[in-house]
C-alpha cells in the first residue's frame, strides 16, 4: 500500500473510532467525557505503533537520499541507495539511482574525450594558448611552453606582461585582431585567434602554426620557378641577339643595307639593356650589403621618399631619430609603397607612421588595396613568389632581408575595412 495511503488510512480509522466512541458514550452513560478519554488515551498509542514502521521507513530513505543528494553535490555519483517497501519515498529512491547511474555514465564518457582531447593537445606541434578576460593563460599545451617559456608553466600568468614581455615583436603579433606572421629565433610562424566561450565567458584561443618546414618545402618550388623564369627571359633576350648578329653578318656583304646597321645596334643594345636591369634586380636581393646604422631623423627619411613616390605621412609626424641605415630604410619604404600602389591603393590612401617603440621604432605602411588572402600572407615573404602578372617576386623578400639585417622583424596582416599593413620593427 502507498505511504501516504496507509498513514491517511490509520488516521482516518482512530478519528472515526473517537467520534463513534464519544457518541456510544453519550448515548449510555452520564459520563461521556470520561469514557472518551479513556478510549482516546489506548487508541491514540495504538494508532502510533501502527505508524511507527512506515514512519521509520520514511525516515530512513529521506536520510538516505539526503546523503545521496549531498554526494551529487560535491561531485560523487557513485553512492547507491537501496530501496525498500512500495511508496512513493522508495520509488523517489529508484529515481535517484537512475539518474545517479547516468550521470556516471555521461561523466565518465566525458572525462574519456578530455583525456583524448588533451592528449591530442599536448602532442599537437600547433601551439595553443588559452587566455581568460583578464589576459591570463587559463590553458597552454606542450608546443606553447617550449615556444614561449621552455621549461615553465603559462597558467595563471598575464600573456602580454609576463610572458611577451621580453619579446617586443610578439607582443606586436599577438596585440593584432587579425591573423598575422611573427618569427621567433630562426622558425616562422602563422598566428591566428579565435573567441571561445567557456562556462558563458569570452576567452581567446591562440594557435601558433610552425610554418619553417612548409616554407623550405615552398621554397624549393620558388627556386626551381626562379630558374625557370630566368631560363625564359634570359632565352627571350638571347634569341633575338643571336638573329640579329645573324643579319649583320648578311648585311656586311651588301654594302647596299649598311645603313641598316644602325637599326641593328639599336636593337641589340635595347635588349642588352633590358637584360641588364632584370639581372641586376635579382642580383640587388642576392647582394644586399651590410647594413651601417647612423642616427637618422624618421621625417627626413619619409619627406625624401616622398619626392619619388607619393603617400601620407600620419600624423603626428615622427619626431625622434632610429639607428638605420638611411639608403636601405629609404629602400625599404620605397618598395612598401610601391606595392600598396600595386595593390590597387590610390596614393592618398598609402599611409606611412613611425612610432617609438621600447627598443626601437615601428615603421608601418597601410593601404586600401585588394589586401591579401591567408596563402598570400604566408607566402609573400618568400622570393620569386608573386601574385602579380610579370611581377619577380622580390620586392617583399627584399624588404625582409632589410629589416633582418637591421636585426628587427616584419610582419604582415590584413587591414580592418579592406587592404594590408606591413609593419617593420627596427632595433636601435
Amino acid at each position: 500500500m502507498r505511504l501516504s495511503s496507509t498513514i491517511a488510512l490509520f488516521v482516518a480509522i482512530d478519528i472515526l473510532a473517537l467520534v463513534a466512541t464519544a457518541a456510544i458514550a453519550a448515548h449510555f452513560t452520564t459520563r461521556p467525557l470520561l469514557i472518551a478519554a479513556s478510549i482516546a488515551i489506548v487508541a491514540i498509542p495504538l494508532t502510533v505503533a501502527l505508524l511507527r514502521a512506515p514512519l521509520r521507513r520514511m525516515r530512513v530513505n529521506l536520510g538516505a537520499l539526503t546523503d545521496g543528494v549531498r554526494g551529487v553535490s560535491d561531485g560523487d555519483f557513485s553512492l547507491r541507495l537501496r530501496a525498500t517497501g512500495n511508496d512513493e519515498i522508495t520509488e523517489l529512491v529508484s529515481m535517484y539511482n537512475a539518474v545517479g547511474n547516468l550521470l556516471r555514465a555521461q561523466r565518465n564518457e566525458t572525462l574519456q574525450r578530455e583525456l583524448l582531447f588533451e592528449t591530442v593537445l599536448q602532442a599537437t606541434p600547433l601551439a595553443i594558448v588559452l587566455t581568460a578576460e583578464s589576459g591570463r593563460v587559463v590553458y597552454a599545451n606542450r608546443a606553447a611552453r617550449d615556444l614561449f617559456t621552455p621549461g615553465e608553466r603559462l597558467e595563471g600568468r598575464l600573456l602580454a606582461d609576463e610572458v611577451l614581455g621580453a619579446a617586443p615583436a610578439l607582443r606586436e603579433a599577438f596585440a593584432q585582431d587579425r591573423d598575422s606572421l611573427f618569427t621567433a629565433g630562426n622558425e616562422s610562424y602563422h598566428l591566428a585567434r579565435r573567441t571561445f566561450y567557456l562556462n558563458g565567458r569570452a576567452h581567446l584561443l591562440w594557435m601558433a602554426n610552425r610554418l619553417t618546414p612548409e616554407l623550405r618545402r615552398q621554397e624549393v618550388e620558388v627556386w626551381k620557378r626562379a630558374i625557370r623564369v630566368l631560363n625564359h627571359e634570359m632565352n627571350n633576350s638571347l634569341a633575338p641577339i643571336r638573329s640579329l648578329f645573324h643579319s649583320a653578318r648578311v648585311i656586311r656583304q651588301r654594302e647596299e643595307q649598311w645603313h641598316r646597321m644602325d637599326e641593328i645596334n639599336a636593337a641589340v643594345e635595347e635588349r642588352l639593356d633590358y637584360l641588364q636591369r632584370f639581372l641586376d634586380g635579382y642580383a640587388a636581393f642576392a647582394r644586399l650589403p651590410k647594413p651601417r646604422p647612423e642616427r637618422t631623423q624618421w621625417l627626413d627619411v619619409l619627406e625624401a621618399v616622398q619626392q619619388i613616390v607619393p603617400f601620407r605621412i600620419a600624423q603626428p609626424a615622427p619626431a625622434h631619430a632610429g639607428n638605420v641605415d638611411r639608403a636601405q630604410v629609404e629602400q625599404l619604404v620605397i618598395n612598401l609603397v610601391k606595392n600598396a600602389a600595386e595593390a590597387g591603393s590610390a596614393s592618398d590612401q598609402i599611409v606611412v607612421d613611425v612610432q617609438r617603440r621600447a627598443g626601437g621604432s615601428l615603421l608601418s605602411v597601410s593601404d586600401r588595396g585588394e589586401g591579401m588572402s591567408d596563402e598570400t600572407i604566408t607566402r609573400a615573404l618568400l622570393p620569386f613568389w608573386s601574385t602579380k602578372p610579370g611581377g619577380s617576386g622580390l620586392g617583399l623578400p627584399l624588404c625582409n632581408e632589410i629589416v633582418d639585417a637591421h636585426g628587427g622583424h616584419l610582419r604582415i596582416a590584413r587591414r580592418d575595412g579592406g587592404g594590408t599593413v606591413v609593419s617593420c620593427w627596427l632595433p636601435d
